[in-house]
């Protein structure tokens, strides 16, 4: 129940203001704000199937968590060149602070890429059904607990992970970037 809880939160703050906002790319638009925000409604959609499967919410396909894996890897990896100077603030979402923060921002966006990356591979070879060793169980396994990560915590290696954790993980840096790096929607 906590992580289908945790996990609402995390897909809300990653979907919900780009569903909930009217397109910022509006009247003469910005092509790289509007291909931003393309890129990162595909991850969203992508991230919520998932999550899906894993709830129980939509049935488990191999292929699907394969395509949505895909999509997380490849839009991941794109993420620092989607964020140039000069396509930041008004009319995007995308707060300014990104070039003051921008080895802050990469390096969040570079985690999510490996995240993402070692999600793909684990869906390559995915189980035609939901495995155990799929499945988030026992402590947290990148050095934290529910309240946070410890301090020195040695990082965890993603390929290790269950495919389930890996998901949280990726949501969790979406959350920690948009919450530093892009504007409530009002």
């Amino acid at each position: 129940m906590r992580s289908r809880v945790i996990l609402g939160v995390a897909l809300l703050a990653l979907a919900g203001p780009l569903t909930l906002a009217p397109s910022l790319a509006a009247g003469p638009g910005d092509p790289i704000v509007a291909a931003r925000q393309a890129s990162m409604k595909e991850m969203a959609a992508a991230a919520r199937a998932i999550a899906e499967m894993f709830d129980g919410k939509r049935a488990y396909e191999p292929a699907a968590f394969k395509a949505a894996a895909d999509t997380l890897s490849a839009r991941a990896g794109a993420l620092t060149g989607e964020f140039p100077q000069g396509s930041l603030g008004a009319p995007s979402a995308a707060r300014p602070e990104i070039d003051q923060a921008r080895p802050e921002f990469e390096a969040l966006a570079r985690h999510i890429g490996r995240l993402a990356d070692a999600l793909a591979i684990k869906a390559e070879n995915a189980p035609p059904g939901l495995t155990a060793d799929m499945r988030m169980t026992g402590p947290p396994m990148d050095g934290g607990s529910l309240l946070g990560k410890r301090p020195g915590a040695a990082e965890a290696d993603p390929a290790r992970m269950p495919a389930e954790h890996l998901l949280h993980l990726i949501l969790q840096d979406c959350t920690s970037c948009h919450s530093k790096f892009r504007r409530r929607a009002e």
